[in-house]
């Protein structure tokens, strides 16, 4: 996402020398009053006002620190956002909004959702986000500060942290019904158990195409918690029991299979014996039975003819 630069319009000065400035202002003030004593009215006048811009040049200077910026508002017209990073003075009658550009994590509690298939799952996430548009996060969505709020960049901030938790909720929700929590109708689609990667990086697209409103960009969202509600949790462990042992069983008997005819081929190439038909079934029902088998062969001994 490429970042949108709001250039604040307006005076720009060196914050030590605005205070330079009001401590001059301020202390000429203060002369020109100590000469009314002898009935110059004009003295007390310009040195009122002297007084009166040295407060103003005060008013006007502020420090910032990297990584912030202040939304600068001239009488509820926007003139600009402010990002440089040191102490400086403005038009004291701007009204100025700080907010911080940094990342940061969220974390929210895992979510009860129904995936594809309509199992009741239990899902969590992970973010890191950042915003990036000052406008659209101050102006955009509801972050209005009443007189009470003592630290306004914490409250604002803490309502955009609100605004992503709920978005990403929804995002969450909407990403994860899409896709089945691991045996999909077919081995093409993709599960959430299965297939992170593909599903982060749709999850980073949801994200922060709801949140484009409030100028908040998600640098990266991965899924850090999966697993079936309790209420179905134990049915879908025998469930996966279950599969395991049948792809396990599969496996033997291909390898049992596969061996049983190398051994065939091998006694007729070499011609050790030679089997009819009902013997070579016979051997296969035993090779069959202990390679396949839970248990080790017990070995009989025929000290008779193989037709004994």
């Amino acid at each position: 996402m490429e970042k949108k630069e709001f250039v604040f319009k307006g005076l720009v000065m060196n914050g030590f020398l605005a205070l330079l400035l009001g401590l001059v202002l301020m202390g000429i003030g203060g002369w020109l009053f100590t000469q009314t004593a002898g009935g110059h009215d004009t003295m007390a006048l310009l040195g009122a006002l002297c007084v009166l811009l040295g407060c103003l040049m005060f008013g006007g200077i502020f420090k910032q620190e990297p990584n912030e910026a202040k939304a600068m508002v001239f009488f509820g017209k926007y003139r600009g956002t402010f990002e440089k990073d040191g102490f400086f003075f403005v038009n004291p009658f701007l009204s100025r909004k700080a907010v911080s550009l940094r990342a940061r994590n969220l974390n929210p509690e895992p979510i009860k959702v129904n995936d594809k298939m309509g199992n009741p799952v239990l899902i969590g996430m992970v973010l890191v986000w950042k915003l990036e548009d000052t406008y659209k996060a101050l102006f955009e969505i509801d972050s209005q500060v009443s007189a009470t709020n003592a630290n306004v960049k914490t409250y604002i901030m803490n309502v955009l942290e609100n605004f992503v938790r709920v978005q990403s909720d929804a995002a969450l929700r909407q990403v994860a019904g899409n896709y089945a929590y691991d045996n999909a109708a077919s081995e093409d689609e993709l599960t959430l158990r299965s297939n992170a990667a593909e599903i982060n990086e749709e999850l980073v697209a949801k994200l922060n195409e709801r949140l484009a409103i409030a100028g908040i960009h998600i640098m990266e969202a991965r899924i850090n918690y999966l697993a079936y509600a309790p209420e179905i949790a134990a049915v879908m462990l025998r469930r996966q029991q279950a599969d395991a042992i049948i792809t396990a069983r599969e496996k033997i008997v291909e390898g049992a299979v596969s061996m049983v005819k190398m051994a065939l081929d091998k006694l007729k190439d070499e011609g050790v014996v030679d089997l009819d038909e009902d013997k070579k079934a016979a051997m296969v029902s035993n090779l069959l039975v202990v390679l396949c088998g839970d248990e080790p062969a017990q070995p009989v001994v025929n000290s008779g003819t193989l037709y004994n």
